[in-house]
């Protein structure tokens, strides 16, 4: 059954009561029996129908009756419903309590029948990922920015650095990306004069101007910030070549994690390699870093700092030792 046919029953009954079934099915273009169903779906959803016999019979909703002023099929209330779940679980949602607010919301307006079997689903039903531990952008700030970045118009925030430094910036706004529970905007920052990203949980306000920027051409907010979350200004910087493919590489490696670029015979650390692919990357903690590594699955040669090789070492010996040890009961 049609769902847009339904609807245009449900206008017609609202615009025209007291149409007979012959007369709604030749503005339908649909036969009798298919008036009947739409009757019977529309009284499925909560929707009272009345038929009434006679020279000024027809079919009209029931006197008195007022339509909520959200009107949406059982299929189109759970996908709201499931988007705003999984919304909430990954982070994507903005303002605190913005998805609860409006998930009572949708089921206030539903008919009962309806409102009964969503609220099913966001009680029986559980997400396996991880709920997003981040602070949530305000929807005004989300807002101001997308509008400025379509409009291209240049803002001003106000933002608080990861050391909490306060400032004001000028930002010509490219794009907004969502990334592992995050939101960021990418742009042109006058401050700097260079692209910039910024978290827009630390953007305290945005404000538009009326200053037009030109379009940055052929420019991925995406790729830029995968990028600029790859070079964050971490403790130690990472050298890696691997013996694989660039293919192979790219799959098995994020681009927030380290950038990669292609070896064409190069020495490294004394050592040729034929070939493979150059990582570099940042990282805080090189222990961690060691067991990225390992978990690569193919040979690498690190190249710098000195440290990850000692601490590729130690995980090496600690498996070793681990492996050797006889089950515990």
């Amino acid at each position: 059954m049609s769902t847009n046919r339904v609807l245009a029953f449900l206008e017609l009954l609202q615009a025209r009561p007291g149409l007979t079934g012959p007369e709604l099915a030749e503005r339908l273009e649909v036969d009798v029996r298919s008036v009947r169903r739409y009757v019977r779906r529309l009284e499925d959803l909560g929707i009272p129908v009345q038929a009434e016999r006679g020279r000024y019979g027809g079919y009209r909703l029931m006197p008195g009756y007022r339509l909520p002023p959200l009107m949406l099929t059982g299929d189109e209330a759970t996908a709201v419903v499931l988007g705003l779940l999984a919304g909430r679980r990954a982070g994507l949602t903005v303002g605190e309590g913005a998805a609860e607010s409006a998930l009572a919301k949708i089921q206030r307006v539903l008919p009962g029948a309806l409102r009964d079997r969503v609220g099913a689903v966001e009680d029986m039903v559980g997400l396996t990922t991880r709920s997003a531990a981040t602070s949530r952008p305000s929807g005004a700030t989300l807002l101001t920015l997308a509008d400025a970045a379509r409009r291209r118009l240049r803002v001003r925030l106000a933002y608080r650095s990861y050391r909490g430094q306060d400032s004001e910036r000028t930002v010509d706004p490219y794009g907004l990306v969502f990334h592992s529970g995050r939101w960021y905007l990418t742009g042109h920052d006058h401050r700097r004069g260079e692209v910039r990203t910024f978290r827009l949980d630390r953007i305290g306000r945005a404000e538009t101007t009326e200053e037009e920027f030109p379009a940055p051409g052929e420019f991925d907010a995406v790729a830029h910030v995968m990028e600029s979350l790859a070079s964050v200004p971490y403790r130690y910087e990472v050298e890696v070549v691997l013996a694989t493919t660039m293919e192979e590489a790219r799959r098995r490696i994020p681009p927030t994690v380290a950038a990669l670029a292609p070896v064409d015979g190069s020495a490294v650390d004394g050592s040729a390699v034929d070939g493979g692919v150059r990582m570099t990357g940042r990282a805080e903690r090189l222990d961690g870093m060691a067991q990225v590594l390992a978990g690569l699955g193919v040979p690498f040669t690190v190249v710098g700092p000195p440290e990850l090789r000692e601490e590729v070492r130690a995980l090496a010996r600690r498996l070793e030792e681990w492996t050797g040890q006889a089950p515990r009961c």
